[in-house]
């Protein structure tokens, strides 16, 4: 598809809402312009009136791949993505094999290459034994570089100070800190157990993974940034306690910076007496009061960019008992519908929105030419609609290969009717355009 024109929309970009039509041409923004009548494309899509919106670009997924594609695969999870709104991702290193080494980088790029329909980059792991390799890094070859800073297995996880000194120390680009204090957490999961063994019930998860466990390694990784001058982003914040390590306003400038997720911005520890561990993820969804701090923290800017942490298992693995229950929920497909929640709501202007899932994540990862709609920039755009009647999510199949949502019980009064992915229709009116390919995220660094 040479060109694409979109009539008649609601454009919003950089702070701003207008009424235009956007050309595409070989992949990129051509022209935007308040009318485009005398321009003729090879598809024309009339939006009336719907609003136009860089596509989001999701800051940390798990896709599974390689080594548990029983739960999701780059394929099928970038399928689900598209229909969720999400142009690009980055795909978290907790694979098997992880991705600490230039081998395993390289491996899943070739994947995604052959697979995704949606735009594509990587984070790199640590390990207690990579060090040299990450300080080898060319910046321009990974999104970030992602060190579980407490509670993960396995190879990833890095609590040795003088590991993590050298880490802050050396890092060629940005670092993304997971935080939570292992000690902490088997402390408190050590009662649980003395009082019910394996069948711990699961609204005891976010007391056992407790606000002081967040704290206690978020504030260690902020000290450490500050201390080494290093650029850090810190996942998935879900403490109101931990808000006051970050600054607010706009993501230009600063050296520390956060992220929340949709799902901790739209459960709360109600939701486990109905959800179970549906809703068991890693930093665990905490109280009302936490959840309405985080919301008016990305308000404010205190709060940078909004993800998914798109973890999917298989609902047979969900069924287990608390100790075997394993932590993570899909949700890509319902990234952009759930965030637009808050728009509903008036927590967020739409304008404010973009600025979180587009601007500033692109802003934030250097991406190029990505996240904005500019004439010469790529075309990952999103046409998103106000429904007349909230859509319930049970009436729509999942996409996702694990086959459930945490979402299964609501209903969205936002729709996304088409996304486009570097100039290709990925997502529109309810199916998938298998034939698109997503490509490679670049980064000036």
């Amino acid at each position: 598809m040479d060109t694409l024109l979109l009539r008649n929309a609601r454009l919003v970009n950089e702070g701003r809402e207008f009424d235009g039509d956007l050309l595409v041409r070989r992949g990129r923004i051509e022209r935007i312009a308040a009318s485009l009548e005398n321009v003729r494309a090879s598809r024309e899509i009339d939006a009336n009136g719907a609003w136009l919106l860089p596509g989001m670009i999701d800051d940390q997924v798990h896709f599974r791949e390689p080594g548990a594609e029983h739960k999701g695969s780059i394929a099928s999870e970038s399928r689900a993505a598209v229909a969720g709104g999400i142009t690009s991702f980055m795909d978290m290193p907790n694979t098997n094999p992880p991705t600490l080494s230039l081998d395993a980088l390289a491996d899943k790029k070739r994947r995604a290459a052959a697979g995704s329909l949606a735009n594509y980059g990587f984070h790199f792991g640590v390990s207690r034994d990579n060090l040299e390799v990450i300080a080898a890094l060319d910046p321009r070859e990974v999104a970030g570089i992602k060190v579980f800073m407490g509670a993960s297995t396995g190879d990833l996880l890095v609590d040795d100070p003088q590991v993590l000194e050298k880490l802050f120390v050396h890092a060629p680009t940005l670092v993304l800190a997971h935080c939570e204090h292992t000690p902490s957490i088997l402390d408190n999961e050590s009662h649980w157990r003395l009082r019910h063994g394996e069948f711990i019930p699961p609204a005891a998860h976010p007391l056992i993974r407790d606000a002081e466990a967040c704290y206690r390694s978020s504030s260690l990784a902020v000290a450490l940034a500050r201390r080494f001058g290093t650029r850090l982003h810190v996942l998935h914040l879900t403490t109101a306690r931990e808000l006051a390590l970050f600054e607010p306003g706009p993501v230009t400038g600063k050296r520390i910076t956060a992220e929340v997720c949709v799902h901790h911005l739209l459960f709360d520890d109600s939701d486990y007496a109905r959800l179970g561990h549906l809703i068991k993820c890693n930093p665990a969804i905490k109280t009302g009061s936490d959840r309405e701090a985080l919301r008016q923290a990305l308000a404010c800017g205190r709060i940078d960019v909004i993800g998914t942490d798109h973890a999917p298992h298989t609902l047979e693995e969900k069924r287990r008992v608390y100790t075997r229950a394993p932590a993570g929920l899909p949700l890509v497909q319902h990234a952009l519908p759930a965030a637009l929640e808050l728009v509903a709501d008036g927590v967020l202007s739409m304008a404010q929105l973009v600025t979180r899932t587009s601007h500033a994540v692109a802003e934030l990862f250097a991406i190029r030419e990505r996240g904005f709609l500019r004439e010469g920039y790529w075309a990952d755009l999103v046409l998103v609609e106000r429904l007349a009647t909230p859509r319930a999510v049970a009436d729509e199949p999942v996409l996702a290969r694990c086959g459930w949502t945490p979402f299964q019980q609501r209903s969205f009064r936002h729709g996304v009717r088409s996304t486009v992915v570097s100039g290709q229709l990925a997502w529109h009116e309810g199916q998938v355009q298998a034939q698109c390919q997503g490509l490679p995220l670049m980064f000036d660094r």
